[in-house]
């Protein structure tokens, strides 16, 4: 069976301002508007974070990037120049460095809303392929 994630709902305070940010750094296209009340993220031809306003409280949700070493650097640079702080641990404090202990690198940071976006180049998370 072939499954594959399409798209997420990401709630924010800011639909517009919250879907903006992340294309911008990620360098990916979005809209202000998509379909029903959604201002959606186009992250890959396969996956869309439709941004909704809430006006209750916004649950915190950790959603993580694997790119490529390029855009790893591109991703980066544009967090810097927009002042984003960033940090190395998931749970640690800004220090604007860069996590190299997986195997890869990894950096964290936080969405005004509190959601916390990660971005990896190589993924911790699957098993090894069995040899």
């Amino acid at each position: 069976m072939n499954i594959q994630l399409d798209h997420l709902l990401v709630p924010s305070r800011d639909k517009i301002a919250a879907a903006r940010q992340l294309a911008e750094l990620l360098g990916v296209p979005w809209s202000a508007s998509g379909i029903g009340p959604f201002a959606p993220v186009y992250v890959n031809d396969g996956l869309t974070l439709d941004f909704d306003q809430w006006d209750g409280p916004v649950p915190n949700i950790h959603f993580a990037f694997r790119v490529s070493e390029d855009a790893f650097d591109a991703i980066l640079a544009r967090l810097q120049a927009a002042g984003i702080p960033y940090r190395s641990l998931v749970h640690g404090p800004v220090d604007s460095k860069v996590d190299t202990a997986h195997g890869g690198r990894i950096v964290y940071w936080n969405q005004p809303d509190g959601h916390q976006w990660e971005m990896l180049t190589v993924s911790y998370a699957r098993a090894p392929a069995a040899g």
